[in-house]
């Protein structure tokens, strides 16, 4: 579990080009840790459609790197961060992490959790999935990454009115939960339910 001391390390968030791109914005709202944030020339473009300018998000976010900068801090094992979140993770990015691609800075960061042993969650928003994308969620999890679907956990709402459960509640209750594998602990959880 991640030490929530600490302060001076960064969350790496990545952001690709897959639809969900608010739930990107909400953890970085919701992160106890700084955020170090990289977007793909995809994911820009499908935040700008879905949200708002992407350097409305980038101003949030403690540090932001291109996605083709290789001399990045974060491109390096060396460098210690609280963990990376790839939020949303599209498949295509899901089968380079899997492959060992580091064509970008978000794979190389990728393949740098894995290597260093850190966290390194990928938030995959594809729906149906192929035997191929199957194939690669098994290797990276078996690499030490953890495959996280873009899936909110509906559970939390299981007693209220369907009709006044927002797409935004939705994503922030996936979010919370995104960042209590990293260590910190959700605000409620089923137990509190129950």
């Amino acid at each position: 579990m991640t030490d929530m001391n600490r302060h001076d390390e960064k969350l790496v968030l990545g952001v690709t080009g897959a639809t969900g791109t608010t739930a990107a914005s909400l953890l970085l709202d919701q992160s106890p840790w700084p955020v170090a944030l990289i977007t793909s020339r995809c994911g820009a473009a499908v935040y700008e459609h879905e949200c708002e300018p992407v350097a409305n998000l980038a101003a949030r976010a403690a540090v932001t790197y291109a996605d083709d900068d290789g001399f990045a801090p974060i491109a390096s094992g060396s460098v210690a961060t609280v963990g990376m979140v790839v939020l949303p993770c599209t498949t295509g990015t899901l089968g380079k992490i899997a492959s060992g691609l580091c064509d970008t800075l978000i794979t190389r960061a990728a393949h740098c959790h894995l290597k260093e042993r850190r966290p390194l969650i990928l938030c995959v928003r594809e729906t149906p999935w192929t035997a191929i994308d199957f194939a690669n969620a098994e290797r990276v999890t078996a690499a030490g990454g953890i495959v996280m679907p873009l899936s909110p956990p509906y559970y939390m709402f299981a007693k209220e009115d369907p009709d006044s459960v927002s797409m935004r509640d939705l994503l922030a209750r996936y979010v919370e939960r995104v960042l209590a594998v990293l260590g910190r602990p959700a605000s409620q959880t089923w137990g509190d339910l129950c």
